[in-house]
């Protein structure tokens, strides 16, 4: 996706889940998300920041936030390193099927945005800044994906 894209809708409201496990990591994907948010027109206060323990509580959040509020999308965040044992494997292969199952029941764009790595430094170079952060990348496609909803409602 270019960074070219036009200037989005200031009115889009869009909740971020970030979870706080490996924290170093979500929190420069969380910066870079909200600030790609305010590069492309959004209002500070249209941005809503919710966080929980860990990727696997990702999806149950989303799944509340859906129910019990108003969105035009949401994003999540989040940072599963590989280690020593298959909790790697769970967590991440779980977080991403349910969050998959969340985004296609969904009337609004659900994002995944949880790293998977083999190691922090894999982690850290994916949310710094000398290259792209993953979420900058993951906030303009949270943007691009609620124009192409839009679209697709108003046929």
């Amino acid at each position: 996706m270019s960074t070219a894209m036009e200037k989005i809708n200031n009115k889009y409201r869009i909740a971020v889940v970030v979870a706080k496990f490996n924290l170093l990591v979500t929190e420069q994907l969380r910066l870079g998300a909200m600030d790609a948010f305010y590069y492309f027109g959004g209002r500070e206060k249209n941005l809503k920041f919710y966080y929980v323990p860990g990727a696997f509580e990702i999806a149950g959040t989303v799944k509340k936030l859906i129910d019990n509020t108003q969105f035009d999308a949401i994003l999540t965040l989040g940072a599963v390193i590989k280690g020593g044992t298959p909790h790697f494997d769970f967590v991440a292969g779980v977080s991403a099927e349910k969050i998959a199952s969340l985004s296609i029941a969904s009337e609004i764009p659900i994002l995944f945005g949880i790293l998977t790595t083999n190691t922090l430094q894999e982690a850290l170079e994916r949310s710094g800044t000398k290259g792209l952060n993953k979420g900058w990348e993951l906030m303009e496609a949270t943007l691009n994906t609620i124009q192409t909803y839009s679209q697709i409602s108003s046929k």
